[in-house]
């Protein structure tokens, strides 16, 4: 298969986008401010083949539990932020490797540009995550419910912002749980701009129903070309999601994970 050519940014060791094999993403849920356990968590996922971690940032111990983190962690480590732009300067601060944040929903320009300045100086990669269930009310209004489009043009909100200040170190997704919804929103961008794409079904449900609809949705995207990095959402343990996602790349050439059994009835 013609993977879509993309720019390429780096997650510490990991490159993401350009000519670097599709990488594999997980996020603990354990409570960040609990850095030995989410170590130890952060050390299993590693161990069955996770490149990169996401870890919730959703108050400043969480902040700054994440030194700690990521001077131990054996892969990079990424800061998944909402709303209060203090807590992006100081996961920056304690050395994140890359930021999820969107930075329509951060407060006012002053504060998106002492974000990125921070980012631009140790060259960290922000990607901006839209969801189905948070699109703004005005998109709601104008599209009547979430759509491909509404996706899309959520994203190129949050995108303008990051390049009219001269920031492309940038990745995207555009995640939801019905998942033609996601496929056709992914195909929209993918149409319109050369940044790497995060792809994944977002709250896909239980294990069985989960793996399902990242198959076939993750497995749609990638087949056509389009995806840099994914991430399986399952509930419970992530370690799942790493061996999920493994076998989605597997099963399409694109990356090698264990023995292949083959069974015939």
């Amino acid at each position: 298969m013609k993977r879509r050519i993309t720019r390429q940014l780096q997650l510490g060791s990991v490159f993401i986008g350009g000519d670097a094999p599709v990488s594999v993403q997980s996020m603990t849920n354990t409570r960040t401010d609990d850095a030995a356990a989410t170590l130890k968590q952060i050390k299993e996922l590693a161990a069955v083949g996770c490149d990169v971690i996401r870890c919730a940032v959703p108050d400043m111990p969480a902040a700054q539990a994440l030194r700690e983190i990521v001077a131990q962690s054996p892969i990079p480590v990424i800061a998944d932020i909402h709303f209060d732009y203090k807590l992006a300067l100081a996961a920056v601060d304690a050395g994140v490797n890359g930021l999820r944040l969107n930075p329509g929903n951060i407060g006012g320009r002053e504060k998106v540009e002492a974000v990125v300045a921070a980012a631009r100086i140790k060259n960290i990669p922000i990607r901006i995550g839209v969801n189905a269930g948070s699109l703004p009310k005005d998109l709601l209004e104008k599209y009547g419910h979430p759509t491909a489009e509404a996706l899309v043009e959520a994203a190129w909100r949050h995108i303008h912002i990051l390049e009219e200040l001269d920031y492309r170190n940038i990745k995207i997704s555009l995640k939801a749980h019905d998942v033609p919804l996601t496929i056709a929103a992914y195909r929209l961008l993918a149409a319109q701009c050369d940044y790497p794409l995060h792809v994944g079904i977002t709250e896909a449900g239980t294990v069985n129903s989960g793996i399902i609809k990242s198959a076939v949705g993750i497995g749609t995207l990638l087949s056509e070309g389009i995806g840099d990095t994914i991430r399986v959402s399952l509930t419970g343990d992530p370690v799942n999601e790493v061996k999920v996602a493994y076998n989605i790349l597997k099963a399409l050439g694109l990356r090698e994970y264990g023995p292949t059994l083959i069974s015939c009835p």
